[in-house]
């Protein structure tokens, strides 16, 4: 992660309102050096908020033809637990493809990939990058800059969760920010030799986490531990 996008992450932290997140996702789709990135989330009550670089032209246009009941990214990634490109997704509907060419018209890109992330009680969350380029280049920046992206995806999901109507606040065995960082990134399929070098630490000092997370829990192990953490919306995924 460079530096500009650990200072980004940091801006986030300290951020006091959801206005604010649209200037820091702006400045995120600049570093990255892609068209767009868009985060939307929706509650179990049907409260959503989104923030993003679409054109306003594409979101009323969306908004008015209800392309949210066509749209292959949405229906794809409500079924998905883990991060996809695009191009894997069902396109061979009519009105899927009719879609794709009105969103690139728009200038939403042919390339993308969606992070799928889901909170406490029944809250789920998009984070999406896309840009026009070759089916190459995308996959090559998709694999340089995966990791990085799912962790940035989840900072921005906690950080809008603090700003939900009626969230309640946590309890007294809340996570510190380095445990939710290891107990997001092993629930979402990586390794404890991934997860301590996408955090920059050892895998010593990633144990010490792990087993500080799981006493906090009351956990017998760690996949118990990641369990418990997404159960109580600790963590989200």
């Amino acid at each position: 992660m460079t530096p500009k996008v650990e200072r980004i992450l940091e801006e986030l932290e300290r951020a006091l309102a959801l206005d604010e997140l649209q200037g820091l996702i702006e400045a995120l789709r600049d570093e990255f050096k892609v068209d767009h990135i868009v985060y939307h989330w929706v509650s179990a009550k049907g409260e959503q908020y989104g923030c993003g670089t679409y054109s306003d032209e594409w979101v009323e246009r969306y908004i008015e033809r209800d392309y949210l009941r066509v749209d292959p990214v949405i229906q794809g990634c409500y079924q998905r637990f883990h991060p996809v490109g695009w191009k894997r997704l069902d396109w061979s509907g009519k009105a899927a493809r009719a879609f794709q060419m009105d969103a690139i018209r728009h200038g939403v890109g042919n390339q993308g990939f969606s992070i799928p992330i889901r909170g406490p009680n029944g809250q789920f969350a998009l984070f999406t990058l896309s840009h026009n380029c070759d089916d190459d280049t995308w996959d090559m920046f998709c694999e340089d800059h995966r990791r990085d992206l799912i962790l940035i995806a989840h900072y921005f999901n906690q950080k809008a969760l603090e700003f939900e109507p009626g969230r309640t606040p946590e309890s007294n065995s809340a996570l510190s920010p380095r445990e939710v960082d290891a107990m997001t990134l092993l629930a979402v399929g990586y390794s404890r030799a991934q997860v301590a070098e996408a955090l920059a630490i050892s895998e010593h000092t990633l144990r010490v986490y792990i087993e500080s997370a799981r006493h906090k829990l009351g956990a017998m192990n760690t996949t118990h531990a990641v369990a418990r953490a997404m159960a109580r919306g600790l963590i989200v995924v």
